[in-house]
């Protein structure tokens, strides 16, 4: 009887737990809405913060849309063939870059690597104390540090989406009509056919969720990472496990949704 009330003791005190952080979370994103329309807005720091999760992540999000297209192609060409649609190999290609691959593998890779960074240089300062210094020095550190990274997120996410999905496109066309011998016309005249804005925006709307989903775990976890060097290491690790799973579960609700 003693261990079945120890495990239930357990139970309880894991959902206890899970619901607590759960509420923790929602309490740090909605603080964080709200200073977001709290003038003034500190647009040099949003600005600086697109440079870090965009733009250095282009070269890495270029180099994965260029394979990945690569090998879409070469996998759907394969399969295709057996049944004569080789003409329609443009359209899938296109059409799993711009719903699925793209705004998935692009928010992967970011995550992997701005995310991390992001988690573990506010974790660094929240244990050394600079975040209680702002907060001293009556700067909020909500203004100053989440609300540009997560503005940042939003903006950038769907632009490194729409960089992949062009660079894909291009690299299947490498492999589809220059190696496999398909018709050039084709290939992007059929394509044309199928791809409408629609698809275009719904990929864009994964995008912009997947990016408020990364910086606001990511911005959390270092926010309150405990102290010490193992501390922001397990902060940086749960930051990205967490946002790389959400971004497969949101997926999936929004997929389900939106086509």
């Amino acid at each position: 009887m003693r261990g079945i009330a120890n495990i239930i003791e357990w139970l309880g005190r894991c959902i206890l737990s899970s619901i607590a952080n759960l509420g923790k979370t929602g309490v740090f994103l909605g603080t964080a809405i709200v200073y977001t329309f709290i003038p003034p807005l500190k647009i040099r720091r949003v600005i600086k913060q697109i440079s870090f999760i965009g733009v250095k992540s282009s070269l890495i999000v270029i180099l994965t849309g260029a394979f990945t297209g690569m090998v879409l192609t070469l996998q759907s060409y394969y399969a295709m063939s057996k049944f004569g649609a080789e003409a329609l190999l443009g359209p899938a290609v296109a059409l799993s870059l711009i719903r699925e691959l793209g705004p998935v593998t692009s928010a992967l890779m970011v995550t992997g690597r701005a995310g991390s960074a992001l988690a573990a240089e506010i974790g660094i300062m929240r244990i050394s104390e600079q975040i209680d210094a702002l907060e001293v020095m009556a700067l909020n550190p909500y203004r100053y540090l989440i609300v540009p990274n997560i503005l940042a997120g939003i903006i950038s996410f769907p632009l490194m989406a729409s960089i992949f999905n062009v660079v894909g496109i291009y690299g299947g066309y490498l492999v589809g009509v220059q190696l496999l011998g398909v018709s050039e016309g084709g290939y992007f005249g059929e394509m044309i056919t199928f791809i409408n804005t629609e698809e275009i925006r719904n990929g864009l709307y994964k995008s912009f969720s997947f990016g408020l989903i990364v910086t606001w775990i990511c911005c959390y976890k270092g926010f309150y990472a405990t102290y010490g060097a193992e501390g922001v290491s397990k902060a940086t690790t749960e930051a990205v496990v967490t946002s790389s799973v959400m971004i497969l579960v949101w997926d999936y609700f929004l997929t389900s949704v939106l086509f």
